[in-house]
């Protein structure tokens, strides 16, 4: 079972901004796109940049060392079409924002 785990309220989190946070141990980037929040792993998958850090376009995350892009909706990667990041669900309860591992 898909252990729930908060990370935020909504309002810390307005839209078209991410944020890092620690899920039992583990860094995921969490990104609010227009009031529809998503978490992915943290790490970039080309070297091992911050996501959560990066600056969001509508949908598409830039990490900020290297510029590889991602869609924070399903973790694809725009630069290497082979490459993902991992994805987890969202659950919004109130004004609280969990993350599922």
């Amino acid at each position: 079972m898909a252990e729930k785990t908060k990370v935020a309220q909504t309002d810390a989190l307005p839209p078209g901004q991410g944020m890092v946070a620690d899920v039992n141990g583990q860094e995921i980037a969490v990104f609010n796109v227009n009031g529809t929040f998503y978490a992915l792993h943290n790490t970039c998958v080309h070297r091992g940049g911050p996501l959560g850090e990066g600056d969001l376009d509508g949908e598409v995350v830039t990490c900020p060392w290297h510029n590889w892009q991602f869609n924070v909706t399903t973790g694809a990667c725009i630069n290497n079409p082979s490459a993902c990041v991992a994805t987890y669900p969202v659950v919004v309860e109130g004004n609280e924002i969990t993350v599922e591992l």
